[in-house]
């Protein structure tokens, strides 16, 4: 088992998955002490939006047009179909057809 892992990685992976599961134990424990309306339940329901237009919005800035050709794409079809699914593959879809016309 030495010959696989290094001295202190299983320790550590342990550690990290207890501390994950303990995460996700105390999101459900404190899950009904939420607000049920509200401004403070608005801004939770907004919440995965603003993290995930975090998250996308630099990425395609940096890949630079080919990302933003991406990024429309996303945002077109998620406004008409509401499918995520479909709205990543338009994504997909919209960089690698602009790298294959200008072959970049």
């Amino acid at each position: 088992m030495n010959e696989l892992f290094q001295i202190g990685a299983v320790p550590a992976i342990l550690l990290a998955s207890g501390l994950t599961y303990g995460l996700r134990l105390g999101g459900l424990l404190l899950a009904d002490r939420l607000p049920k309306s509200g401004p403070a339940r608005r801004f939770l329901d907004c919440l995965p939006g603003t993290i995930l237009l975090s998250l996308t919005v630099p990425g395609a800035l940096h890949a630079g047009v080919e990302g933003m050709i991406g990024l429309g794409a996303c945002l077109l079809v998620f406004f008409r179909t509401r499918n995520l699914l479909l709205t990543m593959a338009a994504g997909m879809a919209g960089v690698c057809f602009f790298r294959w016309v200008f072959h970049v």
